[in-house]
């Protein structure tokens, strides 16, 4: 049995789960998300606490049951909360500037880059700070990870474009022959 598959998610106020056949569906006061989960799974959703009960005895319905509930819990609070990631802009001359709803890079290329927001995601910067967010919390990760690999951080004056949580490892300047 999975640890993480047994333990309950406790439902907050305003948030509506609902289950036909396969398909679970979340909503609440920022939105609505739906996912499909595996056939050997039972949603079961008693006093605003939903539980997720195994039907298969094996391996892989017993990965798949904590899998799933913690995409499930995932999707509620996204519904409820939402996500942020935020990204830091390292280097002489990197910033970044909104153009609408879209934000436009200069990470030391030869022309500005236009990062455009998704549907579901939402942009907000600084002069080196770029603040993605959202509900669905696979969407806002993927959608930071991409904007992080236009200029990955370099471990010599930790110039480039890295999460504000990450800690870069720097290295030592090389030296020359005396």
């Amino acid at each position: 049995m999975s640890r993480i598959g047994k333990s309950p998610i406790v439902l907050p106020s305003g948030v509506q789960v609902s289950v036909n056949g396969t398909i679970v569906t979340v909503t609440g006061p920022k939105g609505t998300l739906s996912r499909n989960i595996s056939k050997d799974l039972t949603v079961n959703i008693e006093n605003n606490v939903l539980t997720l009960i195994n039907n298969g005895k094996s391996k892989d319905a017993n990965a798949m049951h904590g899998l799933y509930r913690q995409l499930i819990h995932n999707m509620v609070v996204g519904v409820a909360e939402g996500f942020k990631k935020s990204l830091t802009i390292n280097g002489v001359g990197y910033k970044a500037s909104m153009k609408g709803n879209d934000v436009e890079l200069s990470l030391g290329y030869s022309h500005p880059i236009l990062v455009k927001a998704e549907e579901g995601i939402t942009l907000s910067c600084d002069k080196n700070t770029i603040t993605v967010s959202g509900i669905d919390k696979e969407q806002v990760g993927q959608f930071a990870s991409r904007v992080r690999a236009l200029r990955p951080v370099e471990p010599y004056h930790a110039y480039g474009v890295y999460y504000s949580d990450e800690v870069v490892r720097r290295k030592e300047i090389k030296s020359g022959k005396k």
